[in-house]
């Protein structure tokens, strides 16, 4: 079962996703590649704070 921080990284995740591609759809391909970047952060960042918890 997902919990609610779970959802509000993938819905962050999504978002950044769905940024990402209509900037890059638009023709602002530089602005898109650098929202591209936010999302393996955020991935990152959510699996580094799941690894923590864990541990206690």
């Amino acid at each position: 079962m997902l919990k609610k921080s779970d959802i509000c990284i993938l819905l962050a995740v999504f978002i950044a996703f769905v940024t990402t591609a209509f900037l890059w759809f638009t023709g602002q391909t530089e602005e898109g590649l650098f929202t591209a970047t936010w999302i393996p952060s955020i991935l990152t960042f959510s699996i580094y704070f799941k690894i923590i918890s864990r541990k206690n």
